[in-house]
């Protein structure tokens, strides 16, 4: 069996291949990479057929969420890779392949409409389907804790803009409103990284003789379309935390008339599942659709220039205008935090938010 790399991690990763498929695979060869300690390694079989191996060093990840929350995920009918072998000692796990076609570069404005209806139908399962009974809790200290990445990797280390005590009053009242929207939502299953990287366009031939054809999935409520990824640092939040991900994407954006009528579909939706209250209606729910959002993006921010300076993955950095730009449209958009974008945007000056400070001051 080719391997593209012969250290020793990945000789045991080869082990592991051969044992679970019993000498099948004929290469292995990067598949992708995330913002962890996570690898991912696609694995060709004689016969033409693939499969996923992912690779969680036991020293800095933990296979068991995502074991445990995938179980929950199948068992409410969407599309998670199926498990073919574990070795937990090791962290590595062989799985189902969901493709190589990620939501990020196959939408466009024509495909849109289709490709978010299948992930809002999926998003709608998870609220309505999943058991959120024992994940841990996104509360207000795990809201807070989130949000302090911002001032610390994004004003500090980023900006090299040390917070001063009113700045610091500033950003405590803004956290304050953020924190009140997220908790006086309805709770339930979060998956907590719902976008377009995360999800895989997944074509109904995918799911082969074991499941049976897309329609069959759809008749049993059952949906093969999207392929849902990343989703082991799952928690129960707030209802409009995951559509935030999905409709104000870090990597992808919308014009405002598409993601309202996306929006406003799927409170009506979740008024009809008894999962929100007849009385929010769309004004409140958009403020905490805009609020939890904004929560998100801030914290995305600091963990963005976290992953350059801290973990070398200086990628990231070439996403933060979009996220920079929600931050401003959003706290522009609400009274209450108005002070906030002019503490950030005197922070940033007429520097280039993408490149590295070492670089950009």
């Amino acid at each position: 069996m080719r391997v593209t790399d012969s250290s020793g991690r990945h000789a045991a990763l080869s082990h592991f291949v051969a044992e679970a498929l019993a000498d099948r695979a004929t290469s292995i060869a990067p598949a992708s990479a995330d913002a962890s300690f996570r690898s991912y390694w696609r694995v060709t079989l004689a016969d033409g057929g693939t499969r996923i191996v992912m690779d969680a060093p036991p020293d800095k990840e933990n296979v068991e969420p995502w074991l445990g929350i995938g179980a929950r995920l199948h068992q409410a009918g969407l599309h998670v890779p199926d498990v073919f072998a574990v070795d937990r000692a090791q962290g590595f796990i062989l799985m189902e392949d969901l493709g190589a076609r990620a939501y990020l570069p196959e939408l466009t404005a024509e495909t849109a409409d289709v490709l978010y209806a299948d992930a809002l139908d999926a998003l709608l399962h998870m609220q309505t389907r999943v058991d959120p009974a024992g994940l841990p809790v996104f509360d207000e200290a795990f809201a807070r804790m989130e949000l302090e990445l911002m001032p610390e990797w994004f004003l500090g280390r980023h900006l090299g803009a040390p917070v001063s005590t009113q700045q610091r009053a500033t950003i405590d009242a803004a956290y304050d409103v953020l924190v009140a929207a997220v908790r006086e939502q309805p709770q339930g299953f979060m998956h907590r990284d719902y976008h377009s990287r995360n999800l895989m366009v997944v074509e109904s031939r995918d799911w082969g003789s074991a499941i049976g054809d897309s329609q069959q999935r759809k008749t049993e409520g059952l949906l093969p379309n999207p392929g849902i990824i990343d989703f082991q640092g799952a928690v129960v939040g707030p209802v409009t935390y995951d559509l935030a991900s999905l409709l104000r994407d870090c990597y992808i954006a919308w014009d405002a008339e598409r993601v309202e009528g996306w929006l406003e579909s799927h409170r009506q939706r979740l008024v009809h599942a008894h999962l929100l209250d007849t009385h929010v209606d769309a004004a409140r729910f958009r403020r905490w659709f805009d609020l939890t959002g904004l929560q998100r993006h801030l914290k995305v921010l600091g963990l963005f220039c976290r992953l350059c300076y801290r973990d070398g993955k200086t990628q990231y950095l070439g996403d933060l205008p979009l996220v920079w730009r929600y931050v401003i449209s959003v706290a522009r958009a609400h009274h209450e935090l108005a002070p906030l974008a002019d503490l950030l945007e005197r922070a940033l000056g007429q520097r280039d938010i993408a490149q590295p400070r070492e670089l950009g001051a």
